[in-house]
C-alpha cells in the first residue's frame, strides 16, 4: 500500500507541475496532495504543521493566481475583456501548439489584445492593457511552477529520508 501511495503521490506532483501551465488544473494543490499522499504511507511519520503550512501556501499561491492577472491588467488600464482574452489566448497555445513553448507565451498577449479590442479600446490602450495581463499572467504562472516544483523537492527530499521505511508488500 505504501507503494501505491508513494507513486500516486509523485503522479500528483508532475500533475501539480504541468498544472502551474495549464489554467484548467490547479497545480499548487494537486502537488499538495502529493505531498499528502506521502506522508499517508506508514514509513513517513504525521507533521501537522509542514502539511498545514504548505495547504496554506498552496491555497494562498491558487488564490493569488486569479488576483494577479486582474490586478496586472488594471494597473495597465485594461477590463475583463483583457483577462479573459489571455485565458483564452492561453488555450488556444495549448490546444494548436504550432509556436512551441514560445506559443504558451505569445498567445496569451495576442489573446488579451484581441479582448481588449472587442472592448472598444483604442489600439495603443489595448496594447498596454493586454501587455499588463500578459504580465499578471506570467508572473502567476512563474510563481504556480516554483511552488511546484519545490513541493517536487520536498517530496523527493522527504522520501530519501524515509526510504528504508517503504515496502513492497
Amino acid at each position: 500500500m505504501d507503494i501505491a501511495l508513494l507513486l500516486l503521490g509523485f503522479v500528483f506532483m508532475l500533475i501539480g507541475i504541468l498544472g502551474s501551465v495549464l489554467p484548467v488544473l490547479p497545480g499548487p494543490p494537486i502537488s499538495w496532495l502529493g505531498l499528502l499522499l506521502l506522508y499517508f504511507t506508514k514509513a513517513v511519520p504525521n507533521d501537522w504543521w509542514f502539511l498545514g503550512i504548505t495547504f496554506c501556501i498552496a491555497l494562498g499561491v491558487f488564490i493569488l493566481d486569479y488576483a494577479i492577472p486582474a490586478m496586472g491588467t488594471k494597473r495597465f488600464g485594461g477590463s475583463k475583456a483583457g483577462v479573459i482574452g489571455t485565458t483564452t489566448g492561453l488555450i488556444i497555445s495549448i490546444l494548436f501548439p504550432l509556436l512551441g513553448f514560445f506559443g504558451i507565451i505569445i498567445w496569451p498577449f495576442v489573446g488579451a489584445f484581441i479582448g481588449e479590442l472587442i472592448n472598444k479600446t483604442h489600439h495603443k490602450a489595448a496594447a498596454k492593457a493586454a501587455f499588463g495581463s500578459f504580465l499578471g499572467f506570467i508572473t502567476g504562472t512563474f510563481l504556480k511552477f516554483i511552488i511546484t516544483v519545490i513541493y517536487l523537492g520536498l517530496f523527493v527530499r522527504i522520501f530519501w529520508k524515509f526510504k528504508n521505511g517503504f515496502s513492497v508488500f
